[in-house]
C-alpha cells in the first residue's frame, strides 16, 4: 500500500522497533495529525483473553474526563417523566415505537447513541438485528439501560464511551482529538487503560494488556510498551 506524502513525513516521527512510555507516544501521536481536519486519537489494545469464551469477556463504560472532543447525538426510548427528563438532560431524539418504526422502515441511523428505560427493551429488543452489528444496542453494563436516562444522556454528552473486545480479541476506542494536546490526550488515556486493567477477567490467565498502539484517523501506528500495565493488571486482580 501506497502511503501519501504526508502519511510518510509522519513516519519519520516513530521508530517502529521502539516501544514508548505513554506521554511521549501521546506526544508522537499529536504531532503526526496533518490532515486539514481535527484528527481523532485512537487507542487500539490487544488483551490475552479469549472473546470466545462468555467468562473472558471485557466490556464497560468509562467518562473522559476532556470528553472526546466529538458532538454526541444521544437517543432516548422512554415514556412519561422519564422522556420529559431525558429531553431536559439534552438528548437530542426521545420516543417509544415512533423511532422504532422511524428505524425500521426509513433506514434512519442519526444518532451515535442509544438509551433505554428497561421497560422498553421489548420495543427497542426489535431492532437488535439493525442496532446489534453497529455497536448500538444498549446494554446494562455500558450504562445504557438504566432507569435513569436523564443521567445517561448527561454522561453521554460528557464524553463516555463504551469499550469492548472485538473477534481478534482487541478494544479500539477513541481518546479525543488532535487538538486536545498530549496532556489532555494522557488524561483520557490513563482513564481508560485504567477502566480496561480493572475489567480483567477472572479467568484470563498470562499477560493481560498483550500490546497497546495509539494512532491519529490519518497517522502512523505508536506503540506503547505494555509492560507498564502488567503490574497494575495484577494489583487489580488481587
Amino acid at each position: 500500500m501506497k502511503h501519501g506524502k504526508k502519511y510518510t513525513d509522519s513516519s519519520k516521527l516513530v521508530d517502529s522497533n521502539k516501544l514508548y512510555e505513554p506521554a511521549e507516544a501521546l506526544d508522537i501521536c499529536a504531532k503526526t495529525g496533518k490532515a486539514k481536519f481535527d484528527e481523532t486519537v485512537e487507542i487500539h489494545v490487544r488483551l490475552g483473553v479469549d472473546s470466545r469464551h462468555a467468562d473472558q469477556q471485557v466490556r464497560g463504560a468509562v467518562v473522559l474526563p476532556n470528553g472526546t472532543g466529538k458532538k454526541v447525538r444521544v437517543l432516548v426510548f422512554a415514556r412519561g417523566d422519564k422522556a420529559e427528563a431525558a429531553k431536559a438532560a439534552g438528548a437530542d431524539y426521545v420516543g417509544a415505537e415512533d423511532m422504532m418504526e422511524k428505524i425500521q422502515k426509513e433506514n434512519w441511523m442519526d444518532f451515535d447513541v442509544v438509551v433505554a428505560t428497561p421497560d422498553m427493551m421489548g420495543i427497542v429488543g426489535r431492532l437488535g438485528k439493525i442496532l446489534g452489528p453497529r455497536g448500538l444496542m444498549p446494554n446494562p453494563k455500558a450504562g445504557t439501560v438504566t432507569p435513569d436516562a436523564a443521567k445517561a444522556v448527561e454522561e453521554a454528552k460528557a464524553g463516555k464511551i463504551e469499550y469492548r473486545l472485538d473477534k481478534t480479541n482487541i478494544i479500539h476506542c477513541p481518546i479525543g482529538k488532535v487538538s486536545f494536546g498530549a496532556e489532555k490526550l494522557q488524561q483520557n488515556f490513563d482513564t481508560l487503560m485504567d477502566a480496561i486493567v480493572k475489567a480483567k477477567p477472572a479467568a484470563a490467565k498470562g499477560q493481560y494488556v498483550r500490546s497497546c498502539v495509539v494512532a491519529t484517523t490519518m497517522g502512523p501506528g505508536v506503540r506503547i510498551n505494555p509492560a507498564r500495565f502488567i503490574g497494575a493488571a495484577a494489583q487489580a486482580e488481587a
